[in-house]
């Protein structure tokens, strides 16, 4: 059997007409950059969020770099982040012309290890950039202990956690900001670019609505310097008929999660994603662990099984980031993760029979994998 790693079209399929109706809409208003179903779309994911504020942009890069910029970070400045992501989190705090300070993950969660904090936080510390690795939070409480006893702002990556929950809390709703992607292959995907950042503080949510415009207090009329970072008319339409039913395709990842579990009971533990207490997953990737990754996807390309790789080289280790001086070994969890980490199918519109061909084909897979 043919599993593809995700399928947009069995995901969009049964909302055709819905969505086809938002985008008509949007038509006959003529309402394409910003406007009123930004807005909407705005009202509603603050509240799914349960944050007061929500502002739509561009691009999920689009919030990590407005948030920074919204809270002064500039040059100069260092934000913490994790070198187990994609490199748009470091990404966006360079733009700033802050400099990325990494922290090594914990072997578990492969979220930000609280533990290393003390050892990156520096006087030019300014913010703490944790990310919502796979679609589960980070280990927020200390962190967030940590960031009020330093006097620095914390910024949630929760491009792959929409809907995620530490303590009863959504993701995107304990930091001093949430930033959040809608790439079309999200939990929450957009027809296209799109992203958001959530807040319950009105004043940055104003100056973040100030930057992504080009710095336009009122039309023509620029206080500071931005950038266009508005989000389409469209994409905010698509997103607020997707919104209403983020919750139940999360549900269904969570048993597809746990199915994959039951059926693989049998492999090393370690092979297998853990969920850290208090959180709730809604498992964006399911990303395993093998020793031997290149014969382990050989075997499921053989087998017809769609698979990845999130994500193979560690920021730290990026050509890009050279200038940083980081070698190998310097986050050694993280670059673990990275020579092991594959990727297995993940999407709500998943078949028991999906499901059962793929953990057939993992088993056969770490079998070879093993005795090679």
């Amino acid at each position: 059997m043919n599993v593809p790693f995700l399928d947009l079209k069995a995901h969009h399929q049964p909302h055709r007409a819905e969505l086809a109706a938002a985008i008509h809409e949007v038509i006959a208003a003529a309402a394409f950059a910003g406007g009123p179903f930004v807005t909407r779309f705005e009202t509603d994911f603050a509240g799914y969020c349960e944050t007061p504020h929500a502002v739509g942009v561009g691009s999920g890069t689009d919030a990590l770099w407005l948030a920074l910029m919204a809270l002064g970070i500039g040059p100069g400045d260092e934000v913490i982040t994790v070198p187990m992501t994609f490199i748009a989190t470091a990404e966006a705090i360079s733009r700033t012309g802050a400099r990325p300070v990494f922290v090594d993950i914990e072997d578990t969660t492969y979220t930000m290890d609280p533990a290393n904090l003390a050892r990156a936080v520096t006087p030019r510390t300014k913010a703490i950039l944790p990310v919502h690795l796979f679609g589960q939070m980070a280990d927020m409480t200390p962190i967030l202990e940590f960031a009020r006893a330093h006097g620095i702002a914390v910024i949630e990556d929760a491009a792959q956690a929409h809907g995620a929950r530490y303590e009863g809390h959504r993701a995107g709703s304990l930091g001093t900001a949430g930033c959040f992607s809608f790439y079309p292959g999200k939990n929450l995907g957009a027809f296209g670019e799109a992203g958001a950042v959530v807040t319950s503080d009105a004043a940055l949510a104003e100056r973040l609505r100030v930057l992504l415009d080009h710095g336009q207090s009122r039309k023509y009329h620029h206080a500071t310097l931005g950038w266009n970072c508005r989000m389409d008319g469209i994409q905010a339409a698509v997103l607020q008929v997707k919104l209403r039913h983020l919750e139940h395709n999360n549900e269904r990842r969570r048993q597809h999660a746990m199915h994959y579990a039951r059926v693989l009971a049998g492999v090393p533990r370690r092979v297998l994603p853990a969920c850290g207490p208090g959180r709730t997953h809604v498992h964006h990737i399911h990303a395993i662990r093998v020793p031997d990754r290149i014969t382990f996807m050989s075997h499921l390309e053989f087998r017809g099984i769609g698979c990845g790789i999130h994500y193979p080289v560690p920021v730290h280790l990026q050509e890009a980031y050279a200038s940083l001086g980081h070698r190998r070994g310097s986050f050694p969890v993280a670059e673990r993760c990275a020579a092991q980490f594959v990727s297995l199918p993940m999407y709500p519109e998943l078949t028991t029979d999906q499901i059962e061909a793929v953990a057939q084909a993992v088993e056969e897979a770490l079998c070879i994998s093993v005795a090679t």
